[in-house]
């Protein structure tokens, strides 16, 4: 079995990727994630100034009370730095700091705060400019009652009660439905007293109460229920909603995508889909920014993905002799060319030419790439490895290259 090597170097493809995207990364060697993004007003900060924002979040950045306060500190472009603490795994001093034990907390100018609203409002305190609450009093006091009835209102707890627990009969999970929908209904009608897409006339920390989980829910549900909260004519206001926040550069960097968000309900949870997979929103994908930063991520994080690819999707099974060296040169490969293919599109060359894969690649070349990409297809997790629509673009590429192998 020999391995083909018509694709650039690795050092070739991560220098033309960072040419075309300006999502960069900082590295964290021997640490749990490996890199992290990098705070968009960092660049504010004087050198070897320390940060005023410390924030403790998870590792694997799942936490959507984390994400509340990352989508804020980024809006207020509060330069932060992030201390991930492993949720499985709690440090001590940790636990020792932090009364709840809980993720998120926050050392803001040196004084802790932790619970994600009163994280929220803190920073609103310390840092009032730019501003996420109503300047006018009456709304301001409206916008504080909508932050704590956020917290308070039940909408949470009902919402993945219908999407988490295994009803007994069909008229159980009916009437889940129905109470899950009457609640989306006083949303809806919530969105509707002050004029524009959000919860107040200008966007704000109700906004961000709410985000992280009417995300989830709404990746989860038609995955795991049937249940459709985007594109449904019921809920006009909240489709608004979803459409203003896409426009948001920092809600883009804070959020997940769908199907980091359905892969790992399935897996924290043991829930079974009743539903097929989303398809890919590939708006995005043919946007040189995203294609550019999937590659550089890959690129950058090369030697990890194919040591995990080795250990992991049983790809060892066709090693020859139990000598790893030729499959392990052939998923270097495939996932050179899957770099390839997202900075170049199209005019990249790809392993099995555009006809199929079995004429013009050796068979067991192709079974190693398919069964390398479609496992690191579902292995990256957005925005831990990167943004989602690098993520999504990521996906949608590899859909196109695996294609190519049939």
């Amino acid at each position: 079995m020999t391995t083909p090597t018509t694709a650039s170097t690795w050092e070739q493809l991560s220098e033309i990727a960072q040419k075309h995207t300006p999502a960069r990364r900082v590295r964290r060697p021997g640490q749990s994630p490996s890199t992290a993004p990098i705070p968009s007003s960092l660049h504010k900060l004087p050198p070897d100034t320390t940060p005023p924002v410390l924030l403790y979040r998870d590792t694997n950045s799942w936490c959507p009370f984390c994400e509340r306060v990352w989508f804020a500190l980024e809006e207020k472009q509060i330069p932060f730095e992030t201390e991930f603490i492993d949720l499985s795994n709690k440090p001590k001093w940790y636990t020792d700091l932090v009364p709840t034990t809980l993720v998120p907390a926050a050392k803001i100018e040196g004084e802790l705060v932790y619970e994600s609203k009163d994280i929220l409002l803190a920073l609103e305190a310390r840092f009032p400019s730019p501003s996420l609450l109503p300047e006018d009093p009456e709304e301001n006091a409206v916008a504080r009652q909508w932050v704590e009835d956020a917290e308070t209102n039940g909408f949470r707890n009902l919402a993945y009660k219908f999407l988490r627990e295994t009803p007994t009969d069909a008229d159980e999970l009916a009437n889940l439905q129905t109470t899950f929908e009457a609640s989306l209904d006083e949303l809806e009608q919530t969105l509707g007293k002050y004029p524009g897409p959000y919860f107040l006339s200008t966007f704000s920390l109700v906004d961000i109460m709410y985000s992280p989980h009417l995300d989830r829910l709404a990746a989860n549900l038609p995955v795991y229920r049937g249940y459709q909260i985007k594109g449904n004519p019921r809920f006009p206001r909240i489709n608004a909603w979803f459409a203003a926040l896409n426009e948001r550069p920092a809600y883009q960097r804070v959020r997940s995508d769908d199907t980091t968000n359905n892969l790992l309900l399935r897996r924290r949870f043991g829930i079974e889909p009743t539903g097929n997979a989303l398809p890919l929103n590939t708006a995005d994908s043919n946007a040189i920014q995203y294609r550019a930063e999937a590659a550089e991520r890959l690129s950058d994080n090369h030697e990890v993905a194919i040591a995990d690819i080795i250990k992991n999707s049983g790809v060892q099974a066709l090693a020859v002799d139990g000598d790893i060296t030729t499959i392990k040169e052939a998923v270097d490969l495939h996932l050179r060319l899957l770099a390839e293919y997202l900075i170049h599109g199209d005019s990249a060359p790809l392993p099995g030419g555009r006809t199929g894969g079995q004429n013009s690649i050796e068979t067991t070349i192709s079974a190693v790439g398919a069964i390398a990409l479609a496992y690191v297809r579902n292995r990256v997790c957005a925005p831990r490895d990167m943004s989602a629509g690098a993520a999504t673009t990521f996906r949608a590429a590899v859909d196109q290259v695996l294609a190519s192998l049939y």
